[in-house]
C-alpha cells in the first residue's frame, strides 16, 4: 500500500469509530471527528502530515498526494 491510501484508510476509520463511539458512548467523540476531518483539509492545502511522515519511516512507498 501507498502513503496515500494508507494514510486516507486511517482517517476513514478514525471518522467512522468515533461516529459510532458518539453514538453509544459520549456525543464528545464528535470532537475527535472534528479534529480528523480539521487534519485533513489541512493536509491538503499545505502537504504536511503527521501520519504520512510516521507511515514514510516506517518504509511504506510514497504515492501521488504524499511524496
Amino acid at each position: 500500500m501507498t502513503i496515500d491510501r494508507i494514510v486516507f484508510l486511517f482517517a476513514g476509520l478514525a471518522i467512522l469509530i468515533s461516529l459510532g463511539l458518539s453514538q453509544v458512548h459520549s456525543i464528545h467523540w464528535l470532537w475527535f471527528t472534528a479534529f480528523v476531518g480539521a487534519n485533513l483539509a489541512q493536509a491538503s492545502l499545505t502537504g504536511f502530515c503527521p501520519l504520512a511522515i510516521i507511515v514514510k519511516r516506517l518504509g511504506a512507498r510514497s504515492g501521488a498526494a504524499f511524496g
